[in-house]
């Protein structure tokens, strides 16, 4: 089959014939339709996060290279193991990818996604860039139908990561919610924040083409952040009492002193995106104004689940703007490195 691999970071992924994985027991072989790029893939590809005092590399986390990246996988199954059960050849299914070790606590309460010892699929082994994948164990596929199969893809990850984002963001009932960023994340988290609250939601970000694209999502209004009053123009549009909470997809220093000069007294910050970087927290308002400044990195199967059901309702649409061949995985990253990608975009093997 053909898969395109990180040999080492910062360097062209490899794009060659590899052996196609044969399932045993529990596993399934996947024909992958679609595998979004995600920043995630981004941050492997370079190996590692600026954390603000220095560089943490991903092998350092248990990353081994090569690997093939690719965490958001939607496809049809091609084969399956001898122990498998209610997973037939021929079903569409999306992959859900946050596996743990199977045997601590976490895992063994549902999630998955918090194991301290993670083997999520794309990352600490082999994903989505290759004609096929093999899922190793049946209980982490999704039967999906009804839906855009390329658009579904995107559900596994930055769906899920803004699901939970926006559920911990409506945990203190707010009258409005800022999302910062109208990337994959942002535009899905827009739509999200729509449906399961009440709350007016702000929508920042420095590109106008981005921001008109989440006021067509449902944004009740935008901000241009290159603005030298965004921060004044959020608060007037919160009746000057600031925002009750924040969802910030960026998590990058200026975005995050964004947050901090416009949150309101009780309100509530959720960092999610992996942009990197320190900030100097003026730590006596975090009391003073009783603020919970919280991460959120994504959602258990369940959490997917449930996602996939607003989607077949349509309450979400998931946006696949871009679709690049195996051929082309180096120039999908590079664009979405380069802020050329709004909404998601796919490479089809």
């Amino acid at each position: 089959m053909k898969a395109a691999q990180i040999i080492e970071p910062n360097k062209p992924l490899k794009i060659s014939e590899i052996d196609t994985p044969t399932p045993t027991g529990k596993q399934v072989l996947v024909k992958v339709k679609a595998v979004g790029v995600c920043h995630s893939d981004l941050h492997l590809w370079e190996g590692g996060y600026d954390t603000g005092d220095g560089f943490m590399k991903v092998t350092d986390r248990g990353v081994k290279f090569p690997v093939i990246p690719g965490h958001e996988v939607v496809g049809t199954v091609a084969e399956i193991g001898d122990s498998v059960e209610g997973v037939n050849v021929g079903d569409d299914v999306l992959v859900y990818p946050w596996i743990g070790c199977g045997n601590c606590p976490t895992c063994e309460k549902g999630d998955t996604n918090l194991c301290e010892a993670p083997q999520s699929l794309g990352v600490f082994q082999d994903g989505g860039y290759a004609e096929y994948s093999l899922i190793p164990d049946y209980k982490f596929l999704a039967k999906i139908s009804g839906i855009d199969l390329e658009g579904a893809a995107s559900l596994a990850c930055s769906g899920l990561t803004a699901y939970t984002a926006v559920k911990k963001a409506i945990s203190n009932s707010p009258e409005n919610i800022l999302i910062v960023g109208a990337g994959g994340l942002g535009l899905m988290g827009v739509q999200i924040a729509k449906a399961l609250s009440n709350a007016k939601v702000i929508c920042a970000d420095l590109t106008d083409e981005k921001l008109h694209k989440a006021k067509e999502m449902g944004a009740d209004h935008i901000v241009n952040t290159k603005d030298s009053v965004a921060s004044k123009n959020i608060m007037s549009i919160c009746s000057e009492k600031g925002v009750d909470s924040i969802i910030d997809f960026v998590n990058a220093p200026p975005t995050v002193k964004l947050g901090l000069s416009v949150i309101r007294k009780r309100g509530n910050i959720v960092l999610v995106g992996l942009f990197g970087g320190a900030v100097d927290l003026p730590l006596v308002s975090i009391p003073l104004k009783a603020i919970t400044i919280q991460g959120a990195y994504t959602g258990n199967y369940n959490d997917m689940i449930a996602l996939i059901d607003l989607a077949k309702r349509g309450v979400i649409k998931p946006i696949v703007s871009k679709h690049y061949s195996m051929d082309e995985a180096n120039t999908a990253l590079e664009d979405l490195k380069n802020r050329k990608v709004i909404g998601r975009s796919v490479i089809n093997p």
